[in-house]
């Protein structure tokens, strides 16, 4: 019979082979994914007309150039693979999670891609959507600093929240405050003294027309954090703000099994724009309310 100190290390050897696996597996599919692109990228290239003239080359050593074009790996997904095929760390989201988001943008990309939040996950949310404009907004300036210095690339901003999670029962409320709801113009919300709209937003945030937002920041799970209350309702005043005739705009939350994150994605993107859920991610595909005035806050279901 085995002794309780023998089954506690035998346990711990098991634990430790199954996160070993999930680890492997996630990164596996991370390389896979970018690898998949640079094939995509490649076979369009080669099979896509020429738009220059050819000119002749010479190879070092007096060889000749035989005038097949050959196109450089762009920057984001040579960093890409080589920061997850040599990182310890991965991304915050799961591999089902990931594909979620991932399937929007192998469709819409390029495209304008804002993320609140800079994380693991950065490099390659901007390597998938190549040749688009894709910003990161983050709390932690030192994180940013960090970041930059091992991914200069990628295009990050500093911003603060003025909530704290203890207030998110009171903050809540304010889906029936006509200052949050009765136009879609994150401006005309600030001026109404909404506490929800986000002050402060760098230029970028309000120049751009956003495809797709990605709400996986500030932090939310102790309670003097900032909580995603903000940042969930600005990003669906800025779809519905869009401007007319470039479509809808796609929302995805994650960590919706904590509560903020749940009755927030909920009660400011709506049911009714609710498309897809899989595992702790929501999407939501929102329209610009520019289109039709008087379109009402939340749809009926």
């Amino acid at each position: 019979m085995s002794s309780p100190v023998h089954v506690r290390k035998a346990l711990h050897l098991v634990s430790m082979k199954a996160k070993l696996q999930s680890f492997v597996g996630l990164r596996v599919i991370l390389v896979a994914a970018l690898a998949g692109f640079l094939v995509l990228f490649s076979a369009r290239t080669l099979f896509s007309p020429s738009t220059s003239t050819s000119t002749t080359s010479h190879l070092r050593g007096g060889g000749g150039y035989d005038g097949t074009s050959c196109s450089k790996l762009p920057s984001p997904i040579a960093a890409a693979l080589v920061h997850y095929a040599t990182s310890n760390v991965t991304p915050q989201q799961t591999a089902a999670e990931i594909g979620v988001s991932l399937r929007v943008l192998q469709s819409r990309s390029p495209c304008n891609f804002l993320v609140f939040g800079l994380g693991h996950d950065s490099p390659m949310w901007a390597a998938l959507n190549h040749g688009g404009r894709t910003v990161f907004l983050e709390e932690d300036a030192t994180w940013i600093a960090s970041v930059r210095s091992k991914h200069p690339g990628l295009e990050s901003y500093h911003v603060t929240y003025d909530t704290r999670l203890t207030e998110a029962d009171e903050l809540i409320a304010l889906r029936d405050h006509p200052g949050c709801t009765a136009q879609p113009d994150l401006a005309a919300a600030t001026e109404a003294d909404c506490r929800l709209a986000l002050r402060g937003l760098p230029a970028a945030f309000h120049e751009t027309e956003w495809d797709l937002i990605m709400v996986d920041a500030p932090t939310g799970w102790t309670p003097e954090a900032p909580g995603r209350m903000g940042a969930i309702y600005t990003a669906g005043m800025a779809a519905r703000a869009r401007r007319p005739g470039d479509g809808a705009t796609d929302v995805f939350v994650h960590d919706v099994d904590r509560t903020v994150e749940d009755t927030f994605s909920k009660a400011f993107l709506c049911d009714a724009y609710l498309t897809e859920q899989v595992g702790r991610i929501r999407h939501f595909v929102i329209p610009s309310h520019r289109e039709k005035p008087g379109t009402p806050f939340c749809p009926l279901n």
